[in-house]
């Protein structure tokens, strides 16, 4: 029997660099898409999810597609905590590295 790492397993052995690029990747996809944004539109990574145009409702949906596809919980006070994208993609690295 093969044993196959999950996703956020395979990400949190990363070194710390390559790993907040790869959830940086993650989370701007999931956020433009949340706000039906172009693949060649630019997203601040250092500016608020409400100043982006999120809405509570839609930044829900934003933490459950993450949770989805990186195979963990995302608190939602980290998300009002961490209210950008940069500060977010800290958060989870840090917790794919604890996990690690």
């Amino acid at each position: 029997m093969t044993y196959a790492a999950s996703s956020s397993e395979r990400i949190g052995l990363l070194p710390a660099l390559e790993r907040q690029e790869v959830l940086e990747t993650l989370a701007v996809r999931h956020f433009k898409a949340a706000l039906l944004m172009e693949d060649e539109e630019e997203l601040p990574l250092d500016a608020s999810f409400f100043d982006i145009g999120l809405t509570s409702l839609r930044l829900m949906d934003v933490k459950q597609s993450l949770e989805r596809e990186l195979g963990l919980e995302i608190d939602s006070t980290a998300l009002f905590n961490q209210p950008t994208v940069e500060q977010l993609v800290e958060y989870l690295s840090g917790i794919l590295e604890a996990r690690a």
